[in-house]
């Protein structure tokens, strides 16, 4: 069966969660939602369409079941449409590097940039300006 999406959630490990909510809403500019399940706490990314849209969250565990790493594991890439700069502009003021610049992919592809977030974790950016 081929899904319309690779891709149907992710989550983003965190050693402080609240200090990482405010990374994430501040380059982001977004609000986060908090979710508890036992043993777990997350913070959910907003969407227009929870049901047929694809999330994430931040999460914090209490039993170490995630661990962040700048060079471990998959990169996510997380929307910064308009423009992967806006996002950029932030990530310095609130606590993260950039890695990798805004780098064009190609015409067609938009934009790119690589940053560490507050927790330790490698995080890219994408956007694909309008035509």
């Amino acid at each position: 069966m081929i899904h319309q999406h690779a891709v149907s959630w992710f989550e983003i490990p965190t050693l402080d969660l609240d200090r990482a909510k405010i990374f994430y809403e501040t380059i982001m500019e977004i609000t986060l939602h908090p979710m508890e399940f036992p043993g777990f706490k997350m913070l959910i990314f907003p969407t227009l369409d929870p049901m047929n849209s694809i999330s994430g969250a931040l999460v914090s565990t209490s039993h170490g079941f995630y661990n962040p790493s700048l060079t471990d594991g998959v990169l996510i890439y997380l929307n910064a449409n308009p423009d992967v700069q806006l996002v950029l502009d932030r990530v310095l003021g609130a606590g993260g590097d950039i890695l990798i610049p805004k780098t064009q992919i190609s015409e067609d592809h938009g934009f790119m940039a690589v940053i560490r977030d507050t927790e330790g974790n490698r995080i890219a950016l994408h956007a694909v300006p309008e035509k």
